[in-house]
């Protein structure tokens, strides 16, 4: 096939990984891609969030598929754009989006739905939020309703800090207040058609920037996959997705499709195991970045099938996509002063020398090759992911690779996956 890989980050990078790992050989553009999105194919300049430009792009090259990685082309109505022409596009319509573009929407559609989650509050000015907070109480939450790449949540004891998180993003539109949920996290993805989803394997992702979960949130500071603690509460992995597939994932593809916009796309479902049940803390309308990255390698059905067939509405006659034995964990490298002020523009050394340690391989993220080095470019910068028997092999290789990688004030977590490491 013909593949258009919209996005710059390091889930794009896994995502043709896998593409590339199939036995057939695909033909893979990206735009804009990254200096090691480079190396795995071809990149093409062009804007991704503009759909007019993706729409000519992929008629003009006889594109098969389209995959759009992050959410901004999404909210931008890029696959609208594509389907409109008939081009299949892994990724929901603008409205659909919506899920993701909007803590609001996704407020309304869970209530609709049934789906358990915790109570929210919104908020459009500065009384609106104190009286939320008073109501609801500590530990406040506080999430800005738009995108906000990963970076728009508050959860603090200090109502001050939430107040000054809020007025950050009231100009810009309505904040919600939530109802705090305590328990374990898990991230869990859903290939859907717009009628019917079929799960892939749970991850686990680290928000904040420190060891210990301490320090401010980010995008996302490593994950592993697969979480074998699920077992103690629910049985085993399969019996927890079969548990979050019936009473998360469907009901809302049912009320989005009922709706008039079908959710086609990958279904991100954010959840935390509350001493009350699960509940859903948010959704995402694309993959998730970095659960993608442990997610995707062990994955053994050909990615590219299970794309195009969500995308041309084939997803019922398929079975559940199976998973290789391995566990992966991936660690991220983020530039000094991220998630706040990243320096950007310092150099990489020691990416061979990493990506040669046995069973690792890096993704790259926030990276350009300029005067044949190869740069930072953004905050998070580049992932190693390792692969193991078990989790003590698969975090060896993964901390052994990341410090042969040199770059000046650069810094990440030391515990990722500490948790599962077998005895």
């Amino acid at each position: 096939m013909k593949i258009l890989v919209l996005g710059s980050g390091a889930r794009e990078h896994a995502i043709i990984l896998a593409l590339r790992s199939e036995d057939t050989a695909h033909e893979i553009f990206a735009a804009p891609g990254n200096a090691g999105i480079a190396q795995d194919a071809e990149v093409v300049a062009l804007d991704a969030n503009d759909p007019a430009a993706v729409t000519v792009f992929a008629n003009g090259n006889a594109i098969d598929l389209v995959v759009i990685g992050p959410e901004a082309p999404l909210v931008a109505g890029v696959a609208d754009a594509l389907r409109e022409r008939g081009i299949p596009v892994f990724g929901p319509g603008k409205a659909a989006a919506q899920l993701e573009g909007s803590k609001a929407f996704a407020k309304r559609i869970m209530d609709a739905a049934g789906v358990p989650t915790g109570r929210a509050l919104r908020a459009t000015n500065r009384a609106e939020l104190e009286g939320a907070l008073d109501e609801l109480g500590s530990p406040y939450v506080v999430k800005a309703d738009g995108l906000a790449a990963g970076k728009g949540v508050i959860v603090t004891e200090d109502r001050a800090a939430a107040i000054e998180h809020a007025d950050a993003y009231l100009p810009s539109g309505p904040v919600l207040v939530e109802e705090f949920l305590s328990g374990p996290e898990v991230s869990l993805f859903f290939l859907s058609d717009g009628d019917h989803v079929l799960p892939l394997s749970p991850a686990q992702d680290y928000k904040r920037l420190l060891d210990a979960d301490a320090g401010p949130n980010t995008g996302g500071m490593g994950a592993y996959s697969p979480l074998p603690w699920l077992s103690e509460r629910f049985g085993g992995e399969d019996e927890f997705v079969d548990l979050v597939t019936r009473e998360v994932a469907e009901p809302v593809i049912r009320r989005l499709d009922a709706e008039g916009t079908p959710f086609i796309g990958l279904l991100y479902a954010g959840l935390i195991l509350t001493d009350a049940g699960v509940k859903v803390i948010e959704f995402n309308a694309r993959f998730g970045d970095p659960e993608t990255q442990v997610v995707l390698p062990r994955l053994v059905d050909p990615l590219s099938e299970l794309l195009l067939a969500a995308a041309s509405g084939n997803l019922e006659s398929r079975p559940r996509p199976a998973f290789a034995d391995a566990v992966a964990v991936t660690v991220v490298l983020a530039s000094e002063g991220y998630p706040q002020s990243p320096v950007t523009g310092r150099p990489l050394s020691g990416l061979d020398a990493a990506a040669a340690v046995e069973g690792v391989h890096l993704a790259h993220a926030a990276t350009a090759e300029t005067d044949g080095r190869v740069v930072a470019t953004g905050g998070r910068v580049l992932n190693v992911v390792g692969l193991g028997t078990t989790f003590t092999e698969a975090r060896g290789r993964v901390y052994r690779s990341i410090a042969e990688i040199g770059l000046e004030g650069g810094q990440h977590r030391t515990d990722i996956a500490a948790r599962v490491v077998e005895d």
